[in-house]
């Protein structure tokens, strides 16, 4: 379970310490644990209903009113504001919060019924950039300061995962244009959703692809880059290999494929991107990868 001081719990809801404080004194619906110093500290429950709160707020309920629900109630409130939401960006607002709280639970049938939501209002695509990334950057920041643990972690990002696997194969031999990309994480690389989102988006638009998944060892990346003659290649760096160890495997990237691009993602690539020569290109969003896509259509 959960252990969390009351700044995490303003860093993650959005609501200011002080407001918390004021409310578990008007309202007496949140009664966090205290520790033997007397230091104030919030279970997975109580986050869970702040974060419900949290969007309650953002939607113009009042917590006077809001602190006399149940917690059935409450989720009954966000439903019914999910479906009410009149614009793209209200709905994606509410739902992050509902994602992190399905995540908490252990929940697949809400998290389900949450992206299917969104996917038949504004298409997968849009789920993708206006959802689950920024989602995922909320949960990259629980799993930093080790607010959630591995189960939860490995939970979401595979039902993810599997997501857009089934959303990847609906598209499948419909390629329609002539450049060739290659995507694979590096050598001690696991994480795969932004590649495999990646992939949807490319395949998504009509471009050949190989796609070499996690861990690939450079050697055998050389090899089978020399049969395919890839015109890009597609990668992401995180902050595990360091800046050293990144920088040394792009020149050797670079060194043998003179005349193939090299794009990065990632949190490393966003460090080193300063450092980079011309023939590697910085991708900091999906959004700058459907516009180089546009640009070679």
């Amino acid at each position: 379970m959960g252990k969390y001081s009351i700044k995490d719990i303003e860093r993650i809801t959005g609501i200011k310490a002080h407001t918390i404080r004021i409310w578990e004194q008007r309202y007496q619906f949140i009664e966090p644990h205290r520790t033997e110093t007397n230091i104030r500290y919030y279970n997975d429950q109580h986050l869970k209903t702040l974060l419900n709160i949290s969007v309650l707020i953002k939607n113009g309920r009042r917590i006077s009113q809001i602190s006399k629900l149940s917690t059935p109630e409450i989720r009954n409130e966000l439903e019914r504001l999910a479906h009410q939401t009149s614009s793209e960006g209200d709905f994606f607002d509410v739902q992050i919060d509902a994602l992190v709280v399905a995540m908490l639970d252990l929940d697949e049938i809400h998290f389900e019924k949450v992206i299917a939501s969104g996917a038949i209002r504004y298409g997968f695509e849009n789920v993708m950039i206006r959802l689950i990334v920024p989602f995922l950057q909320k949960v990259g920041m629980l799993w930093s300061t080790g607010e959630i643990n591995v189960a939860q972690e490995h939970f979401i990002t595979n039902l993810i995962r599997r997501k857009l696997i089934v959303a990847i194969d609906a598209h499948i031999g419909k390629t329609n244009k002539n450049t060739r990309f290659i995507l694979f994480l590096p050598d001690g690389e696991l994480h795969e959703i932004g590649l495999l989102f990646a992939k949807y988006i490319i395949r998504l638009r009509g471009f050949p692809i190989l796609y070499l998944g996690q861990s690939v060892p450079l050697p055998d990346l050389i090899a089978v880059s020399k049969d395919y003659n890839p015109h890009k290649f597609l990668t992401y760096f995180t902050l595990g290999q360091g800046v050293k160890k990144t920088k040394t495997y792009i020149k050797q990237m670079q060194d043998a494929f003179p005349n193939t691009t090299l794009c990065i993602c990632g949190p490393l690539a966003l460090e080193i991107k300063n450092d980079l020569n011309p023939e590697t290109l910085h991708l900091p969003s999906i959004e700058s990868l459907t516009e180089l896509l546009e640009t070679l259509s």
